[in-house]
Parts: C-alpha cells; structure tokens; sequence
C-alpha cells in the first residue's frame, strides 16, 4: 500500500504537467477556433474603432470643489 502511494506520487510528478500542458492547449485551440469562427466579431471590432476615430468623446474638465463648513 505505502509502495502504491509512492508509486503514484513519483508518476504523478512526471506526468501531471505533461496532462495539464495539454488540456491547457486543447482549452487554448477551442478558444481560438471559436473565435474564427464568428463573422461578426471582426466587423464590430472595426466599426467600434472607427466610430471613436471619428467622434471622439469630449473630455470633461472638472476640478477640485471642496465645500467648507465654518465649525464654531
């Protein structure tokens, strides 16, 4: 049983980062493949860019206001 125990331990040190490599690539594939595979995801992106390039939001100056109460 303890022969087992380490056993496992030893095995799990050499291959637990090789499985987590891989689902990690196999997580990273899918999400990419995903991505490709919507055609809307590169329009919007490109009319959400030139949309700020052309109207750009006015920025708004706003300053320090600190209202003060006399304390007797």
């Amino acid at each position: 049983m303890i022969g087992f125990y380490y056993l496992v331990k030893f095995l799990g040190r050499i291959f637990l980062p090789i499985l987590l490599k891989k689902v990690v690539d196999k997580a990273q594939d899918n999400f990419n493949k995903h991505q490709g595979q919507n055609p809307f995801n590169q329009t919007n992106n490109q009319d959400s860019q030139t949309s700020k390039k052309e109207n750009p939001k006015p920025t708004k100056q706003v300053g320090d206001y600190i209202d003060y109460e006399e304390v007797e």
